[in-house]
């Protein structure tokens, strides 16, 4: 019997969701887009809705290959892609102003090949820019039918409630999801995002929920990389975040627990993400068709008690495997000195 992936509501909103989705950073560069679309077939077959992608997934090709794969049959889907990171060599080319969402949406949907966008995310915070300009200009989205809804990505608890307040004023629809990263070896999200996102009826779908990979089990912290992985081929993100010894120590007990009851620790790591009635939803990036198999299982694990005292005992609520650690990418605005 084939394995079929539930759905659930997003947050408060009427769309229905499927609690795996499919995400597309892969494809176009890693992943060549005959290897996508049969990815993308086989994740409609098992279920998957919900595809999410970026418009600097693969300098574009991302976009257009969802784009290509989705004719024909777009309404069937949910589609989030994503802007505010640097995507040009102008000054204007990134954040989160009235010039750049109006232009980079638009460029979106051409290579999207679609007339309207269901998720727009705002994909990092932009300090530089009023958050009252970005919400006049999502709703200029809305009301043009560009987008159907919008959320938030790698935004603090505080910043997502005050562009909730802001909706409320500029009378549009909130926030309907934020995507945080979130997995068994960093639970930070646990102690007020997460609650956050409860309060206010906003969806969640995590990303990265195997920690890039670390989860999986394949790293040591005393042997090389495998072959091919993306410590192996030197993935800047992985590299800069989670690969870290601690985290890959702590990684190999998630995974030799999981093996011990007979779970793929791939499998097992997906399913911790599920098993949170916070979560709406995991994203996993495939990068080949045994990649995504293998993230396909976590939805037949059924979860325990058990297992829950066994992560927390490896990583506790709210921690992270690695004590104080910062992405560089999102650097810590809490301190400035001088003026």
């Amino acid at each position: 019997m084939s394995i079929k992936i539930p759905a659930r509501r997003l947050g408060r909103s009427g769309l229905v969701v499927s609690r795996l989705v499919l995400g597309t950073m892969n494809f176009g560069s890693r992943t060549a887009e005959a290897d996508a679309l049969r990815i993308i077939e086989a994740a409609a077959e098992a279920g998957v809705n919900f595809i999410d992608t970026a418009d600097t997934y693969s300098d574009g090709r991302s976009e257009e290959i969802v784009g290509t794969a989705l004719a024909g049959r777009r309404d069937g889907w949910v589609v989030a892609t994503k802007i505010a990171n640097r995507n040009g060599p102008g000054h204007n080319d990134r954040g989160l102003s009235r010039k750049w969402v109006l232009h980079e949406t638009h460029q979106s949907l051409k290579r999207l090949k679609s007339d309207y966008i269901d998720i727009l995310y705002l994909h990092t915070e932009d300090v530089d820019t009023p958050l009252e300009e970005t919400v006049r200009a999502l709703a200029q989205l809305q009301r043009d039918g560009a987008i159907r809804y919008f959320g938030v990505s790698n935004h603090s608890a505080w910043r997502m409630a005050t562009l909730c307040a802001l909706c409320d004023e500029e009378g549009i629809d909130r926030p309907v999801v934020a995507q945080p990263l979130y997995h068994a070896l960093d639970r930070t999200a646990e102690t007020e995002l997460l609650p956050a996102c409860e309060y206010l009826g906003v969806g969640v779908a995590v990303y990265s929920p195997t920690a890039r990979g670390i989860l999986s089990g394949k790293y040591s912290v005393d042997g090389p990389p495998p072959a091919d992985s993306r410590v192996a081929v030197g993935d800047r993100r992985i590299l800069e975040s989670a690969y870290r010894p601690e985290a890959v120590q702590a990684a190999a007990r998630v995974a030799s627990y999981a093996s011990s009851l007979g779970i793929e620790p791939t499998a097992f790591a997906i399913a911790w993400v599920l098993a949170n009635h916070k979560i709406t939803a995991a994203i996993v990036g495939p990068r080949t068709m045994e990649q995504w198999n293998s993230y396909l299982k976590s939805v037949e694990v059924a979860w325990s008690g058990v297992h829950e005292a066994a992560v927390d005992e490896i990583v506790a609520r709210g921690a992270a495997a690695v004590p104080y650690a910062v992405d560089p990418k999102y650097p810590v605005m809490g301190r400035r000195v001088g003026g």
